[in-house]
């Protein structure tokens, strides 16, 4: 009893040392055992080399960390490089082996299926070599991709575009997952900077050579000289090979490989390098170090000892160093996972055949975000995941120069191409001059075009319209003599001379477009369709550029004007036998305007001077008749009076300006309408043509019918005609009332009938004339450069005259003047001299304004003495001294004065001046009575103000003077 007690007293204590005992045990050497899969193709170049790294990653690893709890044990699998054994392989990790996550596999066919494996498992696929970007890391969480996703790769392929000026390319690729998944984003990449792939060419995976050599020849007939080459290195070791044997590395030609390839470039035998020299290659640059260099060096022996037999020399290429980091990963996200705390129960291994999805592993997400939070520097640069991919590096750009890879320049996201890793730059830029100088295809410094104008030396078919109703622009002839078709015209002629202004040869023939009876096989946009068709090369005739044609085919800049426009007979408008043709030059608006400011003009001076000048005084007619006669006269510089007042010479002077601009533009005007033929238009727009419903012409294979269909034309009004002869006679006998056409048939039209038709317009803007070639032609480009040279210099103007005479350029024939240059003279209108007529009524109104400013200031000031009077006499006394004459009121005023001194010579001047005043007042009271209410308005407001003033005064005037003692100013 005693002992008992005793033991279970002490049995705690036992089983803590017990505890202590084994983990000291476990601490001093032991780990926990994690088992994980590695499903590569293990007799693959890349599965032997991915072997070897991973099982030395993980030596490295433990060697580094003696520390750690935790140690990955591997179970290999051959996945034979097949989906199927792939998937079995994996699922037999799963299902067996308890295997917590798998390194692989290498294919990205095969990564897609472990991926979704590994999603529905909860077991993390960690795969070092598949870069197809249809692997959607979104769809499948538990797939991580420790490479570089291929999509990464494609803008530094397309700034070897930009920066050699390459606008098209043909993408070779192997008809996989792999090959096929990469060229949408190549192709989005290119067409960013302007250009885009012309063709694409898959190759099968067990295409033969005799296929390969079939496609290559294809390629050989295309303009095309630049290819981008996306395949796995077994199968481009044989492509090359028969791009050699074809001559297709030779000058010309531009090869770019893609980063799957270039990285692998160091691991081929010398013969397969050799048949590649002069290609360009991308590929995700490893920086430089010491343990780089170290690891190379250890993993070339330990490989030489693993694989005895491999008798190339093979060294530690990018996916070996792939392999070797994710292992490194994966060991370290196992020991800070925190799961494996305890050995994990291993299963017993059962064959079977049956793919039922086993249960979800219990460690899986805690593994997986400890892999997604791993972040380390290995071996080839930075890892970290971002939702499960890679982060993207700078790239290498690699030239093979003979037998050797060479460097020529890197590229990165933020600075571009550069010679160097670090260049200091501070701008994105991607040009020839940023990379160091390639050895081409031919043994050339000479960068290739990357393209030809003929391939195998074959002449390009330019197809001709046939038939065309004017056959100055072109027309062909048959020569029996030397059996074959002769073309001729404008079109012909601006074609060749854009030709030789190319920097190389162009080689080519002319073909009708018309079938076997010689008629025209078509309208002009079924000839347009044949380039589509590639039934032509190109097409050069008077063909327009069209918005609906540039949808299939693409156009030169064009040679000719733009337009459509519309030819109608003339009408001459002879004004010299009209009676009133006099009054033509003015709008009856600056007529009347210019009457008026006439009037207003003598009006003004009347004002300012009658007071003071004999010559605006007089009888009341008199002076109107003097305001009149003054400002009539002004206009042609006959007046007489004199002027004394500076107000009045200032009006005068300004008016006298205005009078001189009138009579000069008034002079002009009436002798262009006396000298010149005036023609008019029959037709002036097409709204009075279609509300009228005329009957216009066209020509009947061109777009302008649907031009005017468009413009409310009924169709049946629509008359077509074939020649330039036919259209004139049908504008002269009223069979139409317009022609419509572009605007370079109707130059030519109307330098044979200039004197009877002129031309309206344009009515539609079109872009002229052009030449057409196939679409994301590289010709277009410098044929356009070429048509600039040659319209901007003196050729254009005699090719032109050639075919179309000197009328054709207006002004150059003086028989025939452009009708459009002809001036047709409204009248002078009144905005034309509006300017004039503010100054002079600003001139004249400032003059008033002074004048009746200083007037009634000091007529105000004398009648502060005078008594309280009503309106209506305010207003007869201002305009009494407003009427009558200056000298005549001082006289009055001196009189005033004698009469209030005492004496008899002070009576008998009082006696005296009361006399003159009245017979004043009786002469003169008749004479004024008018032009007082003239006045009586401004006066007005004038009078109410002194009323106000006077009611307010508290002191009124004791000694009133009476009415009759008028005040002088």
């Amino acid at each position: 009893m005693g002992i008992s007690k005793a033991v279970f007293v002490l049995s705690p204590l036992l089983l803590q040392l017990l505890l202590i005992h084994i983990s000291s045990t476990h601490g001093q050497g032991e780990r926990v055992r994690v088992n994980i899969g590695v499903v590569l193709g293990l007799e693959s170049k890349v599965g032997k080399a991915s072997k070897t790294s991973i099982k030395m990653a993980l030596h490295d690893f433990y060697e580094h960390h003696s520390n750690y709890t935790t140690s990955l044990s591997l179970f290999w699998r051959d996945s034979e490089l097949h989906v199927a054994q792939a998937g079995k392989r994996a699922l037999e990790l799963i299902q067996n082996m308890n295997v917590q996550a798998i390194i692989g596999p290498q294919l990205s066919t095969e990564a897609e299926f472990l991926a979704n494996m590994g999603s529905k498992t909860k077991v993390p696929i960690v795969s070092f070599s598949a870069t197809s970007p249809l692997l959607p890391s979104t769809q499948t969480p538990y797939f991580i991709r420790a490479t570089l996703n291929d999509s990464t790769q494609a803008k530094p392929l397309a700034s070897l575009f930009q920066a050699y000026n390459w606008r098209q390319a043909v993408a070779i690729y192997e008809d996989t997952e792999y090959g096929a998944s990469f060229i949408p984003y190549l192709t989005d990449a290119l067409q960013e900077i302007g250009s885009r792939i012309e063709h694409r060419t898959a190759l099968p995976t067990s295409a033969s050579d005799e296929l390969i050599r079939t496609e290559l020849h294809a390629l050989m007939e295309t303009q095309t000289r630049v290819f981008v080459v996306h395949m796995t290195s077994s199968m481009a070791s044989r492509l090359f090979q028969n791009a050699r044997q074809l001559n297709m590395m030779s000058k010309d030609y531009a090869w770019i490989i893609t980063d799957g390839l270039a990285v692998l470039l160091n691991s081929m035998n010398s013969t397969v390098i050799a048949s590649m020299e002069g290609l360009i290659g991308v590929k995700a640059h490893i920086p430089e170090s010491e343990a780089l260099s170290d690891l190379s060096r250890r993993w070339r022996s330990q490989f030489k000892m693993e694989y005895p037999n491999e008798t190339q020399t093979v060294d530690m290429n990018i996916y070996a160093l792939r392999a070797y980091d994710a292992a490194w990963g994966l060991a370290l996200a196992v020991e800070k996972c925190g799961q494996f705390r305890r050995p994990l129960p291993t299963k017993t291994t059962v064959k079977s055949s049956d793919f039922t999805m086993p249960n979800s592993s219990k460690a899986g997400p805690s593994l997986l975000k400890a892999i997604m939070d791993t972040k380390f520097l290995g071996v080839s640069g930075d890892i970290h995941f971002v939702k499960g991919e890679l982060q993207a590096s700078d790239f290498q750009i690699v030239n093979i120069a003979g037998k050797e890879v060479i460097d020529i320049g890197y590229w990165s996201q933020e600075t571009g191409l550069s010679r160097r890793k670090n260049s200091g730059k501070e701008k994105y830029t991607a040009t020839q001059s940023d990379l160091r100088p390639v050895i081409w295809p031919g043994r050339t410094l000479a960068v290739p075009r990357g393209w030809v104008v003929a391939p195998n030396r074959k002449k390009l078919r330019i197809g001709i319209p046939v038939n065309g109703p004017f056959q100055e622009f072109i027309k062909n002839t048959w020569n029996p003599k030397k059996n074959m078709t002769e073309v001729q015209g404008f079109c012909r002629d601006v074609f060749e001379a854009v030709i030789d202004e190319l920097p190389y040869a162009f080689p080519y023939e002319f073909v009708p477009f018309q079938k076997a009876d010689g008629s025209s096989a078509g309208t002009y946009n079924d000839l347009v369709y044949q380039v589509y068709l590639k039934n032509f090369d190109a097409v050069v005739g008077d063909v327009t550029i069209r918005a609906n044609r540039t949808n299939y085919v693409d156009f030169t800049l064009p040679y000719t004007d733009s337009g459509v426009a519309m030819v109608v007979p003339v009408k001459k408008n002879d004004l010299r036998n009209n009676a009133w043709v006099f009054l033509k030059p003015l709008t009856w608006r600056l007529w009347a305007t210019s009457g008026f400011f006439v009037v207003l003009t003598g009006f003004v001076v009347w004002v300012l001077e009658h007071r003071r000048n004999d010559d605006f005084r007089g009888s009341k007619w008199g002076q109107i008749g003097v305001v009149f006669w003054f400002a009539f006269s002004t206009m042609v510089f006959s007046h007489k009076e004199t002027v004394v007042s500076n107000l009045g010479r200032f009006v005068v002077i300004i008016w006298l300006f205005v009078a001189l601009i009138l009579n000069s533009s008034y002079t002009a005007s009436l002798t262009s309408i006396l000298t010149v033929q005036q023609l008019q238009p029959t037709v002036k727009d097409i709204d009075t043509l279609v509300k009228n419903g005329n009957y216009v012409g066209c020509q009947p294979r061109s777009f302008v019918a649907g031009l005017l269909q468009r413009s409310n034309f009924d169709p049946t009004k629509l008359r077509y005609y074939n020649t330039l002869d036919e259209y004139a006679e049908a504008l002269n006998n009223g069979e139409i009332s317009a022609y419509f056409d572009e605007i370079p048939y109707l130059k030519l039209f109307l330098s044979r009938y200039c004197d009877q038709f002129t031309m309206v317009g344009p009515i539609y803007k079109t872009a002229g004339l052009g030449f057409v070639f196939p679409k994301g032609s590289p010709l277009v480009s410098d044929i356009s450069k070429a048509i600039l040279n040659v319209t901007e210099g003196d050729q254009m103007v005699r090719i032109t005259t050639f075919w179309f005479g000197k009328s054709y350029w207006f002004g150059n024939d003086s028989n025939c003047q452009d009708l459009s240059d002809i001036p047709r003279s409204k009248g002078l209108s009144f905005d034309s001299f509006k300017g004039l007529f503010i100054i002079s009524g600003t001139a004249s109104m400032s003059a008033l304004l002074i004048f009746f400013i200083t007037f009634l200031s000091k007529l105000f000031k004398k009648e502060r003495t005078s008594p309280a009077r009503g309106l209506w006499q305010r207003l007869i006394s201002i305009g009494r001294h407003f009427y009558e004459e200056e000298n005549a009121l001082r006289r009055r005023v001196q009189r005033n004065r004698d009469r209030e001194n005492p004496g008899e010579g002070g009576a008998r001047n009082h006696a005296k001046g009361s006399t003159n005043v009245k017979e004043g007042e009786s002469v003169n009271h008749n004479n004024f009575k008018d032009d007082i209410l003239l006045l009586l308005l401004m006066l007005g407001i004038l009078n109410s103000c002194c009323t106000q003033r006077n009611n307010t005064s508290p002191h009124p005037n004791p000694n009133p003077i009476s009415p009759e003692h008028s005040i002088e100013i």
